[in-house]
């Protein structure tokens, strides 16, 4: 018993809590879900990383307010924002990074005059 413990705390403080929280997190269970390979996963990722820093460093677009998925190339964006202008420079700027294949936008815009 004492053997196990000490086993467990080596493996939690040398960084391998996947292994005992949660099993060998090798992105096996994203793969079951979707037939994506594994090089398009970290590709999507990638482009939804890079559209996302593109709106922290925008003056129009609050990150905040707008959800990014990317799906094989397709960007689907989603959220509310104040303005036309904020929902239509938000697809711009998903449009203009690198792999994207297409823009789904539905961001709703909501009055915030309140």
């Amino acid at each position: 018993m004492r053997l196990s413990l000490i086993f467990l705390s080596l493996l939690v403080f040398t960084g391998c809590t996947a292994l005992v929280v949660g099993g060998a997190a090798d992105g096996s269970y994203d793969r079951s879900k979707n037939e994506r390979s594994s090089s398009v996963v970290a590709s999507d990722s990638a482009i939804t990383a890079r559209i996302e820093g593109k709106y922290v460093a925008d003056a129009v677009v609050s990150a905040f307010d707008i959800h990014v998925r990317t799906y094989k190339g397709t960007v689907f964006l989603s959220g509310r924002v104040g303005s036309f202008a904020a929902r239509d420079r938000a697809a711009e700027l998903a449009k203009a990074t690198a792999g994207v294949m297409a823009v789904n936008n539905q961001i709703v815009i909501e009055d915030r005059s309140k």
